[in-house]
Formats: structure tokens, sequence, C-alpha cells
């Protein structure tokens, strides 16, 4: 693949990758060629299933874990007991679950799912659940999540704890009936992580090797503390992580992830407000949590607020700015450093999770060897991780490879897992795939211009247009903010999969191409590969000095369904790329452009003058099949995917926007195809 990274590597670095070579440690068992990973698979699912080793689980409540600072977390403590009910004393692994959703929805879930027989029952009922029929496929998607081992994953681990390990699941500070005021993965919160860590190797029922697993914010929190290389942690496990978190959710091109935050935070913010009743009953009450809670009910709503309502630039105000200031403590805090991990980690996302920018980038900033590093992304959503897992084709559950993961690196048990993948993808428009790295070797760039001429696919959007091989033109199109963005896939997403459910926006994009432009290809001689990120490359006018763009890529099929397999956004006034960290193709054009998004370098546009635009498009991996057309899609709204803050939308006046198809100045898009397109 013609790619070229203009990134930042320090000798001292390169020296350390290339020592390690030398020495060998590089060296894994040869990939499994599927990803079911064949009799290995087989084998990890009949350990995980089969009988366990020690009978039973002791719970420890609420057990306190001062801080440096005198902060009191509170943790479940999970440990095996033998057949005569003894709490095993022999020191075992450690696997730490770190979450802000308090451990009591932890406790509630692990409950449920350890009543005998009931997993069993409810998993084979979902995993043959289909409303597909009655345009609900999304549904049954979401709804297989149980099958796929996730809720395991996301709870105590009981399974995991009666093959021989002690669980820890703690209370994030200032959540749960953790003391202090919530932090949202800022410093003190990411040093809690390793305090924690280190609390959990001291202990007696501890050999000293800590291993982390758990969701989303779970995922998040392991990779910061791997990040801190604390040197009792010896694996990681997150599923759906996160990273650069203002490019992920909070502020994807500048607009305010309103279908995911604000209900995010409102939801935590109201679960730690959940008193410890039984603390409460016993006159044992901690007061210093009430205080806390106190001093911040609506942890980081004021932020919210804020960008919904302040009408102008200047009054912004300073903790806001915060958010739009690269060198913030904020903005510090949530971009991660995934190149200092140093222990084996399994990556488990999404291509339409909220997650998706984050977790390829992720795999390939870590600096070990395929193998020690394992990414998995299927095709979900933020709620439905794993769905279709354990199914013939399909990677082993994710409770079963979070099994042999921690039995490889945590235990020493020589399993294969570290020859599974390394890169196991769910290709869409095809099924899954193993592979070696991501993206694939087998692609190369190619520029497809925007063109006016009509493809004759797609008579309901606002202009048919074409994507061609040279440019074509002069032609001005014009695209104006709408709402039919409410049933599409970019509002499944940013729902975290809730609008899924319904077919016919999250698997159709039709509905929403009546509010915008498209450009459609001829179809392709034979299965094409689609896969990496995508930059789509506007001449633009506005009559305003902001706007707001959005840009889809899809598989347009032979019947005319138009699926999207990828999409990204940009306030226009914060189109500055940050060279340093941009990404570019063989031929010099982005394929990431990573804008700065400050406010310091938002650069206003001038009404009527043409203005160049990069936008990014999220990491794809897809197959058009033989007949199928590739599609971009640009609208002028995108709601409730993103919502630009209130002044630049104030500014934006929410007018019509213009594409300028020029041949002297064109509008392209870069994509990474591989194959014979035949055109």
């Amino acid at each position: 693949m013609k790619f070229t990274k203009f990134r930042g590597r320090t000798l001292s670095a390169l020296a350390l990758f290339a020592a390690a070579i030398t020495v060998g440690v590089l060296v894994r068992p040869p990939a499994t060629a599927t990803p079911d990973a064949g009799s290995l698979g087989a084998a990890w699912t009949s350990t995980e299933d089969g009988p366990p080793k020690y009978p039973g689980v002791h719970i420890d409540w609420d057990v306190p874990i001062t801080m440096s600072d005198g902060t009191v977390l509170k943790a479940n403590v999970y440990r095996p007991m033998d057949a005569d009910g003894h709490i095993v004393d022999t020191p075992l692994p450690t696997v730490v679950n770190l979450t802000p959703y308090t451990k009591l929805v932890s406790m509630i879930a692990d409950s449920a799912l350890s009543i005998p027989g009931l997993s069993d029952v409810l998993s084979n009922f979902l995993q043959g659940f289909d409303l597909s029929g009655v345009g609900l496929g999304g549904l049954s998607d979401l709804v297989k999540v149980v099958p796929g081992g996730a809720a395991r994953v996301f709870t105590a681990d009981r399974k995991l704890v009666q093959s021989g390990y002690t669980q820890v699941v703690a209370d994030v500070r200032g959540t749960g009936f953790s003391e202090g005021v919530w932090q949202v993965f800022q410093e003190r919160e990411q040093l809690d992580s390793v305090e924690v860590i280190d609390w959990a190797a001291q202990q007696p029922w501890s050999d000293g090797k800590v291993g982390m697993s758990g969701i989303s914010y779970s995922a998040i929190n392991q990779v910061q503390a791997a990040e801190h290389q604390p040197g009792a942690l010896k694996a990681i496990f997150p599923v759906e992580p996160g990273s650069d978190l203002v490019r992920d959710v909070l502020a994807t091109g500048g607009a305010l992830g309103f279908g995911f935050i604000p209900p995010w935070l409102l939801g935590v913010d109201s679960l730690k407000l959940l008193p410890d009743l039984t603390s409460i009953f016993s006159g044992a009450f901690d007061w210093k949590w009430l205080a806390d809670r106190l001093q911040s009910p609506f942890t980081f709503f004021d932020y919210i607020i804020q960008a919904l309502t302040v009408r102008s630039i200047p009054e912004i105000p300073d903790n806001l700015k915060s958010i739009l200031e690269p060198d913030s403590s904020l903005r510090t805090a949530w971009l991660g450093h995934p190149d200092r991990v140093r222990v084996p980690t399994m990556v488990y996302g999404g291509w339409h999770d909220i997650f998706t920018y984050s977790e390829p980038r992720i795999y390939d900033a870590i600096p070990l060897p395929p193998g020690q590093k394992q990414l998995i992304m299927g095709d979900t959503y933020h709620a439905d991780p794993g769905s279709g897992f354990g199914a013939p084709g399909a990677p082993p559950r994710l409770d079963v490879l979070e099994r042999a993961w921690f039995d490889r690196w945590l235990k020493g048990i020589d399993n294969g897992i570290d020859g599974y993948g390394p890169v196991t993808l769910f290709q869409q428009g095809g099924s899954w795939t193993t592979t070696d790295q991501f993206p694939r070797s087998d692609v190369d760039y190619r520029r497809l211009y925007l063109s006016g001429a009509p493809s004759g696919t797609a008579p309901m959007s606002v202009h048919d247009g074409s994507l061609v091989a040279d440019p074509t033109g002069p032609e001005r199109l014009t695209v104006a903010p709408g709402i039919n963005s409410l049933c599409s896939r970019d509002s499944a997403q940013i729902t975290a999969g809730v609008t899924a459910v319904l077919d016919a926006c999250a698997k159709d994009a039709r509905p929403m191409e009546l509010n915008g432009l498209t450009f459609t290809s001829q179809p392709v001689a034979d299965a094409t590969l689609v896969s990496g990120p995508v930059n789509a490359h506007l001449n633009t006018v506005l009559d305003a000095t902001d706007g707001y763009w959005t840009a889809t890529l899809n598989d347009v099929a032979p019947d005319g369904r138009s699926t999207v397999l990828t999409s990204g956004q940009l306030t226009a006034s914060l189109r500055k790329v940050d060279e340093d960290k941009a990404t570019r193709s063989a031929n010099g054009d982005y394929t990431d452009p990573y804008p700065v998004l400050a406010l310091a370098d938002r650069e206003p546009l001038v009404p009527g003058q043409p203005t160049t635009v990069d936008l990014g498009l999220t990491a794809t991996d897809a197959v058009l099949q033989p007949g199928h057309r590739l599609r971009i899609d640009v609208f002028a709204f995108n709601f409730p995917r993103g919502l630009p803050l209130r002044p630049l939308l104030n500014e934006s006046e929410l007018l019509p926007q213009h594409i300028d198809l020029d041949p002297n100045a064109p509008s392209w898009v870069n994509v990474p195809l591989g194959g014979n397109i035949g055109w």
C-alpha cells in the first residue's frame, strides 16, 4: 500500500524496537487461518465453558482503597471458593475493572448471569432472535450482545474468577460509592487507576500479576493506565476504547456529539447520586461521599449548557474554551499516547462505534509485535459489542477471548492466542476476515473526482452526480441544512445503536440522501477492497462566515440500496490542519487531515469566496461486490451526530452551502482501493 505517515518517532523508540527484534522477542507463532481460530478457538471455548476449577465465588463488598491524596475508592473483590466453601488462599492473578456506572450495576448484571441455567437459556433464545423480517434487524443485532459474551466482560465475570482469578471491580473517583469529584479521565483519575493496580498487586490474595478488562469507559482507562506503565500490569483487554476523545465523540469536527454526550453525562451523574443504603442502615454512612457529591452534582453539564447557549465567540467562558485549546489540561488528558503501551493488548472495536476513529489507531501505535497486540473490528455499534461472536465463521465469544488472553499473559499458558489474527476484521459487504495489518497492504489510494453529470442512480437526492476518473465542470451545486439525518447510520452511531433498530434508517442511506448531494461511480467489475481512512477534498463556497459539512462513503447495491461504510464531519472555520499529525498518501493527498480544532486557529470564511475544506472520514474496511458502486454523499447538517457550538452555528445562519466543481480547482475523494474496478 502506498501510504506515508508524517508523524514523529524518537530515535530511542526505534532503537528499542530494533533491539527487540535482535533478541528475538518479536517472534510469534504463525497466525491462525480463520477468524474463528479453528480448533484453537474451539479449545478456548471448551475451556471457558467447561467445569470450573473452583465451584464458588466469595465477594468482599465495598472494600476501601485509599488513594495518595486521601480519597477513598470502594471496590468489590471477587475471589474463588473451593468445594468446602473455603476462600482460596493461594495467590492468584488479578483482573481489575474501573467503572463509572457504579459497581452496583455490575453486581446486578453478574447476579442475573449467575442464576443456574438462565445464562444458557437466554443466550440460546437471543442467538436465534430475528426481527429482520419486520424491519427490526438492528434490534436482533443488539440483543446478541449476551450470547456474544460482552455481558460477562462488562460485569464481574464469575466464570473467570472460578477458573482461578481474583477480580476487583472499583467505582471510579466521584462515581458509585467512591469518594471524590468525578474527573472524567483527567490526570488525577488516571493516577487512581495506577494506584488501584499497585494496591491489587500487593494484596495477600494476589500473585502480583494484574490484568484489566471492561467496556467503553472501562476500556479507555485501561489504555490510559497502560500508558503509565505500572510494573504489576501485565495485559489489558479493552473493548471499545477511545484515545482521542475530542475527535472520537465529544467534538468530532468541532461539533458536539449531541446524540451521546448529554444523555451519557446525565446517566453517569444520576447514577453517582445513588447512596450506599447498607451504610445508611448500619450507621456507617460516608459523609465525605455526600459532601463530594454536593460539590459537583452534575459534573460537566455546565459545558453542555454553555455550548448550546453562548451566542458569540467573545462570550465563550474560560472553562468551555479549555476544550477548544489543544494545550489545556483537559485536552491533554483526553488525548492518549498508545505508543507508550508496553503490555499485551487485545483491542475490540466496531466500524460504527463512537470510538471507531481511535480503535485501529491504538492498535497501530502500540510498539509491540503482532500477536502480543491484536485488533478485532466488528460491524457493530457501541451498544452491541461482540454481536454475532461465537457463530460459525465469526470470532469466539468475547468472554472466551478474554479468558484465553489472560490465561496466556497472566498465567503463562501456551494456548495459541498470541497466534490469533493479528488483525481480525468484519469486511463490510462481505464477511469476517483475517489479515496481517490494517489498513490492508493490497490497496492504493486513488482520487475520484466529484462530477455534476447524473449517474442515474439517485434520482431523489438534491443532486444526482457522479464519481469519475477526471475532473469536470464548471458547475455549482447547492445543499441546505436539514433533519433527514435523524434517520441515518450516523444517528445510529452517535446514539450507540439505539436508532439502529430501524433497518430503514441504519441499513439504507436513501432517506438521508433526500437532503444531500450524491456522487456515484460506475459499477465495479470485480470484488474491490476499500481499506483505510478516506478524505473528501471539497472546493466550497459559503454565504456566511461559517458552515458545517458532512460526508459519507457508501456501497450502492444493484437494487439501489445505499449502505454507509464510514463518515466524517467538519465545522468549516475549524478546518486548519495539524500537519505534524496529518497523514497523506503517496501522491501527497491527505488520508487523515487531522484538524487542530482550536479557537485560536479558527479561520472564518469570506462569504462568496471559494475555500478548500479537507474532511476526513473514519477508517473503514469493506469489499464492493461485482456490480456494486461507490458513492460519496455530501450534506450541510448532521443532527444528532454533531451539533456545531452555538456561536459557530449562529455565524452559519443555517444558510445553504455550495460546492464548486471547477476543473481548475476540483473536488475529489481520496479512497484506498484494491482490485480491478474496471473504470
